[in-house]
């Protein structure tokens, strides 16, 4: 458990930081200090699931429409933006609810990150 005198800054807080974007959530994952929280540790792992299943969802919706007509591709496109936008929002509301001491447990990526965060 990191020493909040030590570093400034809290748990929750270093939990927060982890869902801002996924360097800060692989780096507590790494440094020893900040690596022995297991609140840290589950928000990081939450953060790193939540963001790769984002950028996978992304990566696929924006290739699609290259092999569809004009309309599947708005179809699709429209899709890439509501996958952005809940990602987005899931990542902020996560941050907050952490901040403030609160687990969010997302379902299927909360219980692995839990497993994660216990090893």
């Amino acid at each position: 458990m990191p020493d909040p005198k030590k570093s400034g800054l809290s748990e929750n807080s270093l939990g927060a930081i982890a869902y801002i974007t996924v360097f800060p959530a692989i780096f507590f994952l790494a440094v020893p200090p900040y690596n022995k929280s297991a609140n840290v540790r589950y928000n990081a792992w939450q953060s790193i699931i939540l963001f790769a299943l984002a950028f996978v969802l992304s990566i696929v919706l924006s290739i699609i429409p290259l092999l569809n007509t004009y309309l599947e591709s708005i179809v699709y496109l429209s899709l890439y933006s509501l996958v952005s936008f809940l990602w987005i929002f899931v990542s902020v509301w996560c941050a907050i609810a952490t901040l403030f001491g609160k687990r969010i447990k997302l379902p299927l990526l909360g219980a692995w990150a839990e497993r994660q965060s216990k090893r």
